[in-house]
């Protein structure tokens, strides 16, 4: 038998405390990012209200951190393909936590605005690196139910948006900047990410810093059980082979050159798609509520039930993935999503706008579970935080245009013209995800 590359002894491994640890530690990250995303939501509606915005500038608040989301992935996917996946990841973590401490002591429109793009700077550059963070150290069986577990994180963060919504933005004339200060504690949790957290070692040896790799590869070695890995090691002894299959040529040095441009483009369209539809919708819900007549706290406590059946979403993702493989799993949580939209779009009574945002709440989340899945596994080890963080980065464009199409095609099409649209979306993403390689199992380089 050859000797196993470092990357090899990573991906034969069980589950370790390592993994756990890394995987906790990078899922907190995630979760106040959500948490932060899912504030604005609350706040709009709030302010709305208290500084009697128009539609408009309201729509402005969301986008302009979206703006800071579209430069901030590109950016952070190139960053952590020169400079390190933990150095970004930490980085990132730190500007938005306080700039989102800052915001909360804006004065006017234009402050709380300007804050949004340099919140939105760091937020969209730690989303595709720790997605490839984690694609990079977990073992081939459940790379992608890895990916998907730290995309669930995504949802905790949104629950408590929502809890601080409820309670707290809410609360009192000043609970949106009491809200907003809740958002400075990533700026303490970047210390923690940045001594805590190994190196990626795919991204050490692409820098010949071969030393540290093994150091990395060998922590994770002993934090495995001994008889499970000899274990683990007899069976590929007696099947005398490793998997050969790989994302790609790993000469490769563009997302755009020929064994990656179509993956490029059909990953890019289902950004898109889930971008404009989940971001036209989830930033709008709380407003939408109060629009049609429910008051600040009732319609809080509706968008609280709605978010928590995204967990649910999540962990039929987790699972899927590995049993029924990416594309299928992705296409099917598309197809779902389209049809929620339309659902929602109809609904009228407070039990159904409750169902249907449930039922949209469960699928588009458990489509971005198996989106951040895929993506890693598209590109090598040189180009795969660039890969990630362009179609995020492109994504993000749809993000920019969906808060400020909301209030004029709501006042001037409706809510079933509107949720058309957002399902129009949702099924040509899930056309698009046909065209992406089914990466289950693959080794990735």
């Amino acid at each position: 038998m050859p000797t196993l590359t470092r990357n090899e002894r990573l991906d034969r491994l069980p589950v370790t405390s390592r993994h756990r640890k890394l995987l906790w530690g990078s899922g907190v990250g995630w979760a106040l990012d959500a948490m932060d995303v899912g504030l604005v939501s609350f706040i709009i509606a709030a302010l709305a209200v208290q500084w009697q915005l128009e539609p408009t500038q309201a729509s402005w608040i969301a986008s302009a951190g979206f703006v800071g989301m579209a430069i901030g992935a590109s950016l952070g996917g190139l960053l952590a393909d020169r400079i390190g996946r933990r150095q970004v990841f930490a980085l990132t973590l730190l500007v938005y936590g306080l700039a989102t401490g800052a915001a909360a002591l804006s004065t006017g429109l234009a402050m709380l605005i300007a804050l949004r793009l340099v919140i939105g700077l760091g937020l969209g550059a730690e989303l595709p690196v720790a997605s490839t963070f984690i694609s990079e150290f977990a073992p081939r069986k459940i790379r992608g139910r890895m990916v998907v577990q730290l995309e669930a994180f995504w949802a905790v963060g949104w629950v408590l948006a929502a809890v601080i919504g409820t309670f707290v933005v809410a609360g009192s004339d000043n609970g949106w900047r009491w809200g907003l200060a809740l958002g400075a504690v990533p700026a303490l949790y970047a210390l923690v990410i940045r001594w805590k957290m190994p190196e990626s070692v795919r991204f050490l040896e692409s820098r010949n810093r071969t030393d540290e790799a093994e150091a990395v590869v060998r922590s994770f070695e002993e934090a495995a059980d001994p008889g499970e890995l000899a274990r683990i090691d007899a069976e590929r002894h007696a099947s005398a082979s490793v998997a050969t299959t790989t994302t790609a040529d790993e000469e490769a040095h563009s997302i755009f050159s020929r064994p990656f441009i179509g993956r490029t483009a059909a990953l890019w369209i289902v950004w898109f798609g889930v971008s404009l539809s989940y971001y036209g919708v989830f930033t709008w819900i709380p407003s939408l509520l109060v629009a049609d007549g429910f008051t600040l706290v009732r319609s809080f406590s509706f968008t609280l039930i709605i978010t928590l059946a995204q967990l649910p979403g999540y962990a039929a993702a987790a699972w899927l993935i590995e049993a029924w493989g990416r594309r299928a799993t992705l296409v099917s949580f598309l197809a779902g999503s389209a049809g929620a939209a339309m659902l929602y779009g109809f609904a009228n009574a407070p039990w159904q706008i409750i169902a249907a945002g449930c039922l949209l709440s469960f699928f588009n989340l458990g489509a971005w579970g198996a989106l951040y899945a895929i993506g890693p596994e598209l590109y090598p080890t040189s180009i795969r935080a660039t890969g990630t963080g362009a179609a995020a980065s492109f994504g993000r464009l749809a993000s920019i245009i969906a808060p400020l199409i909301v209030p004029l095609l709501m006042a001037g099409a409706g809510p079933i013209a509107l949720f058309s649209i957002f399902a129009t979306a949702f099924a040509v993403a899930a056309a698009a995800a046909f065209f992406l390689p089914e990466q289950r199992g693959k080794v990735i380089n």
